[in-house]
């Protein structure tokens, strides 16, 4: 899968994202090779099961300008890259505890010219800025995380959807979610994209307020 995979799920794409986008493949490779922050297997679909599964987040709401982003253990800068890209007007700040993937990150947000992208070497619980929301892609079990993000939820609304987390998981998660069903909204993520990777991946929102 190639860079048309994103241009099919999203051709109103201008220039300028489109060929951000396309610079994606090559440079995660060349930053893979001396820093693994890529299954080695999954390098050759990284337009598929990185970068359009971070976009699931996109076709789940339409973020307006200004609003700010914590992207939690964004490891290889995951769903942030690819959202900041596509809200080149909305501020995204990313975490991670391990100093060598937000490297990789901030190099890449470089080369992109991404200015909406501030990536920094940090535990999420030292965060002590609040959000619209949080974003993050399977860091943990959902009670867990929840725990970690606390008190990093702005209180005042913005967009057409209430502050919150908005998470990407996959398999079954009815365990996980046990406790929390009267408030969590599980999107499949099959409702977007029709790969069969993302048969079993859910976008999972949760309002704060």
């Amino acid at each position: 899968m190639n860079l048309e995979i994103i241009k099919k799920y999203f051709p109103d794409l201008t220039e300028n994202q489109i060929n951000q986008f396309a610079c994606l493949d090559d440079l995660y490779k060349e930053w893979n090779a001396k820093i693994n922050v890529i299954s080695r297997k999954d390098i050759d679909t990284l337009y598929e099961r990185h970068v359009l599964h971070s976009l699931a987040i996109a076709k789940f709401i339409r973020f307006t300008d200004n609003t700010d982003i914590l992207d939690v253990g964004t490891g290889g800068g995951f769903p942030g890259i690819p959202l900041a890209i596509m809200f080149p007007k909305v501020n995204f700040y990313l975490v991670d505890s391990i100093g060598k993937k937000i490297k990789v990150v901030n190099a890449i947000a470089e080369e992109l010219k991404l200015k909406n992208v501030k990536a920094v070497h940090q535990n999420s619980k030292d965060v002590r800025q609040k959000f619209d929301f949080v974003v993050s892609r399977a860091v943990t079990a959902f009670p867990k995380f929840l725990n970690l993000v606390k008190g990093k939820i702005k209180n005042k609304d913005k967009n057409a959807v209430s502050n919150g987390i908005i998470y990407l998981k996959g398999g079954d998660l009815s365990q996980e979610l046990n406790g929390f069903k009267n408030k969590v909204i599980l999107t499949p993520i099959s409702r977007y994209f029709n790969e069969d990777f993302f048969t079993t991946k859910w976008v999972l929102y949760y309002p704060f307020f």
